[in-house]
């Protein structure tokens, strides 16, 4: 089969990978879509990932698969079926890691329920609550955004906001328009993102209720502006060393910060005495199963449109995959989609 593997940093290459094998509790899948993710992804292909990685390996964590072959233990998902989050595992051989391996043929998925059912450890069966079912009647194309939004989703959630809130979104890219979105679907009162210019309109059709240019002279100005007692919630979609620095004299006392972009994670710093007082800085991560049911319910409402992040005449081949990449830093497109 053919995968895109990161050889090395800043080397990136579609090469020919063992198919995966099948056992018992596996789900052979045939990937269909994949989505390129702007933080985690361009990370790893320039060896800036603030978690360790072996190289050579499979890039993609965004892709949609249809289940092609069950292990004999499989009772929960049957051929045919769309999942989310496949990649292939790492060659038994050693020769090639994954960093989810999604941007690749042929993956695996694994009937995670019988698995904890059968007594086996959690430590074997609770990294796969990821490979969740989609129904039918989604859009496999759509369906790579169920991804982000369940992470963002989980993450807002956690964070507490809820009806009457304020937010403010620090960030234009995928994610930071997934909490927008996410925001608004709860009520809050208002929800305004700091970004770049051109990506406004897609910010106000995903759910912000204002807009600031982030290369504007007087961002603070404009900040204190729409909402002079602060905001409840600030969400740092960016992560890179200072912007949750920037965005703190924005938090009212008492409010919630909550760092999620990994652009320097290792770097990232905050200034207390920024603060208008006493602040708590979230810490408590996502879990994308907890939030898989309302994200595919939201997107058969019609709340969560896929193509407000999603360019579907723009469709990049697996072999063409570096352009989706340029594509995306090239800021063409919030969120590239491959087709596998």
């Amino acid at each position: 089969m053919r995968a895109a593997v990161i050889r090395q940093p800043n080397d990136l290459a579609v090469l020919d990978l063992p198919a995966p094998e099948v056992g018992d509790y596996d789900v052979l899948c045939e990937l269909l879509y994949g989505a390129t993710c702007t933080g985690t992804d361009q990370h790893l292909i320039a060896g800036r990932f603030p978690w360790s990685v072996s190289y050579p390996t499979v890039l993609g964590h965004e892709s949609v698969g249809r289940a092609i072959e069950v292990g004999p233990k499989v009772r929960h998902i049957r051929v045919g079926d769309l999942v989310t989050r496949v990649g292939t595992p790492p060659t038994p051989d050693g020769r090639y890691a994954v960093n989810w391996g999604g941007f690749a043929e042929l993956g695996i998925a694994k009937d995670h329920w019988v698995m904890r059912a059968d007594g086996l450890a959690p430590a074997a069966w609770q990294p796969y609550r990821i490979n969740q079912l989609i129904p039918p009647e989604i859009d496999p194309r759509a369906a790579t955004m169920i991804i982000t939004w369940r992470e963002t989703l989980s993450f807002l959630t956690r964070m507490g906001v809820d009806q009457g809130a304020t937010v403010l979104v620090v960030g234009s890219g995928g994610n930071g328009l997934s909490f927008a979105a996410h925001a608004r679907h709860a009520d809050a009162a208002q929800v305004v993102m700091v970004g770049s210019a051109r990506r406004q309109a897609a910010a106000e059709a995903a759910g912000a209720t204002g807009y600031v240019d982030y290369a504007a002279e007087d961002v603070a100005d404009r900040l204190r502006a729409l909402c002079p007692s602060g905001f409840d919630f600030v969400i740092d979609a960016v992560g890179q060393a200072d912007s949750a620095n920037g965005a703190l004299p924005h938090l009212r006392s008492g409010g919630t910060l909550g760092i999620y972009g990994i652009d320097d994670l290792a770097g990232c710093r905050i200034a207390p005495h920024r603060a208008r007082g006493t602040f708590t800085l979230f810490a408590g991560g996502y879990d994308e199963a907890e939030t898989h049911a309302q994200v595919i319910d939201r997107m058969r409402d019609g709340r969560l449109d896929a193509w407000i992040w999603l360019d579907e005449d723009q469709i990049f081949d697996l072999e063409d995959i570096h352009a989706a990449f340029d594509a995306v830093r090239e800021r063409r497109c919030v969120k590239a989609l491959v087709a596998l």
